[in-house]
């Protein structure tokens, strides 16, 4: 496992679309059928990740507190399955459902959809607004694997909150650290 931070990615800039396979549905779903009329929160995750397994039950926490309210999550996993088999599409579903996702987990099997975000690491967070512009790129909150501190996804919960509330992006915005996005 390889530390690596989140990489900047610029407020305002428009989220690109995609469309991938959702491995619950096995449908192809689209950001723009995905997205939440509020705002939408893109996550990269993966199955194996420490980081990721760390903060799966907020995930789950945050999407059941805030659908309700109009904000749309999407998870995707972009990692190389050759290479780290259990994040395989078969899995992703396994883990989905134990956890009992309630969002789309997407396979980015090309890779494309997390070089478009630049996405560099698991878990990788963007909030945007209604009409997917980005107002957020940064952590869940300040917990991390051994660290002590509870998972309670404050920065997360801020950033969301300003979107909904009409305010202006979040000041300080600390870069996700997780495992690197395992590439081709």
């Amino acid at each position: 496992m390889a530390l690596t931070e989140s990489n900047s990615f610029k407020n305002g800039t428009v989220a690109p679309d995609f469309s991938l396979i959702d491995t619950i549905s096995g449908k192809t779903m689209s950001l723009q059928e995905l997205k939440g009329n509020k705002g939408t929160v893109v996550m990269f995750i993966c199955n194996h990740c420490p980081f990721v397994v760390h903060v799966n039950q907020e995930l789950v926490k945050l999407a059941n507190d805030y659908k309700s309210k109009d904000i749309g999550f999407i998870a995707i996993s972009s990692n190389d399955v050759k290479n780290y088999p259990q994040d395989r599409p078969e899995l992703m579903k396994q883990v989905a459902v134990n956890l009992n996702y309630p969002f789309p987990y997407l396979y980015d099997e090309t890779q494309q959809v997390a070089k478009a975000y630049d996405a560099a690491c698991t878990p990788d967070f963007y909030v945007f607004d209604g009409d997917l512009k980005a107002t957020y790129h940064g952590q869940l909150d300040n917990s991390r694997p051994g660290n002590g501190l509870p998972v309670n996804g404050e920065d997360l919960r801020q950033a969301i909150e300003a979107v909904l509330n009409n305010n202006s992006p979040i000041e300080i915005q600390k870069p996700s650290i997780g495992c690197n996005i395992k590439w081709k």
